[in-house]
């Protein structure tokens, strides 16, 4: 048993070294928006904290602030249309602009196997009701409610002498919620692909389908690769490698994925994203995703907008998960906060993002 708990600290240590969550800031995020009262804890220790602890960097997102932006667009196939009445689920073509990027604050971090990524999308439909999604490629988020995150983040937090969390608060962290484990041990041990472009992305959160006469069905969504997924390999440490080879993929053709709707079961925990669903549930390929263009954030259309979860169509609906609030809170405060920044150049430019020699052999 001691061995076992010891094992599961040292997977947590490791996923909450790469994944570079911005803790500090999203936890000033959350008592702006009223998550946390002022009395624990004030907006400006918290902005204080962020700066010592260099999790951040003016004029970037506050989180999954390395990235690039592509474009393309999304064809519904209609089957998910009996659950719900919003027009990205009809049987047509909708327009996507999107990013890919790294989980953190900050944009000139070295690309690695084990950080987290992310792809965030805003599909437009001609009659406005957008649909904004930020997905990520971990099975579950590490905690259920805003409050198991506060106390996961001051757990984490770097030691300043070692730049790496404080085992024996982490240890302390895992005794007082236990049923925590079982998701971070998910994500400590997520099979991780070669890079963006075969990647599955995950909601995490749970949403709601309406239907024409109102009724409700409870569902999470995962973005399937069409492209086989490749194991994760050596990269001769180029620091930028996983947007190295985006651009190229997509120079040299196109890229989808599959939208994959998972429907509820009676047993499946709708508001709490750190459980994981039957793999046993019910699934609905509700269209395709497909990319064609890249773009440095110097220029890319994806650079001032915000991928708010919380932005849904007619037809889609929030479910009561207390988490996606706190990240709609998070994505506008970034948004504000950037807003009044003086922009600065990304990690990957504009240059970078011209075809190289590897996307021309590629693409013949």
């Amino acid at each position: 048993m001691k061995t076992n708990a010891h094992a599961t600290l040292a997977s947590i240590l490791r996923w909450l070294g790469v994944v570079a969550l911005p803790a500090v800031l999203m936890l000033s995020f959350l008592w702006a928006g009223g998550w946390l009262t002022p009395s624990r804890l004030t907006q400006a220790a918290m902005l204080d904290a962020l700066q010592k602890g260099g999790g951040m960097q003016s004029g970037f997102r506050r989180n999954h602030a390395k990235g690039i932006c592509v474009t393309g667009w999304f064809d519904g196939n209609g089957n998910a249309s009996i659950l719900s009445t919003a027009t990205v689920l009809q049987k047509a073509r909708v327009p996507v602009i999107g990013r890919f990027a790294l989980a953190g604050g900050l944009p000139y971090q070295a690309d690695a196997p084990g950080k987290v990524r992310s792809m965030a999308l805003r599909l437009s439909p001609s009659d406005g009701q957008e649909w904004r999604m930020g997905i990520n490629d971990i099975p579950v988020f590490p905690v259920g409610t805003p409050q198991e995150f506060h106390d996961l983040q001051l757990a984490a937090r770097p030691d300043p002498t070692t730049g790496k969390p404080d085992p024996a608060r982490m240890r302390a962290f895992l005794t007082g919620h236990p049923w925590l484990q079982p998701a971070m041990v998910q994500i400590g041990q997520r099979t991780v692909s070669s890079g963006f472009g075969d990647d599955t992305y995950y909601s995490l959160d749970s949403f709601l389908l309406v239907a024409e006469g109102g009724t409700k069905t409870a569902i999470r969504w995962a973005m399937v690769p069409v492209q086989p997924a490749v194991p994760d390999g050596s990269h001769a440490n180029d620091h930028d490698y996983l947007f190295h080879q985006i651009i190229d993929d997509i120079h040299a053709h196109p890229l989808q994925w599959r939208l994959m709707v998972t429907l509820a079961s009676k047993d499946d925990a709708i508001d709490n994203p750190s459980k994981e669903w039957s793999q046993d549930d019910r699934q609905i390929d509700a269209g395709t995703l497909t990319l064609t263009g890249i773009e440095s954030e110097e220029n890319g259309a994806c650079t001032g907008i915000t991928f708010d979860p919380l932005v849904l169509p007619k037809g889609i609906m929030p479910s009561a998960d207390p988490i996606l609030p706190a990240r709609s809170a998070v994505y506008m405060r970034s948004f504000y906060l950037r807003s009044g920044e003086h922009p600065t150049a990304p990690a990957i430019s504009h240059e970078m993002t011209i075809p190289s020699a590897n996307a021309k052999d590629k693409k013949s």
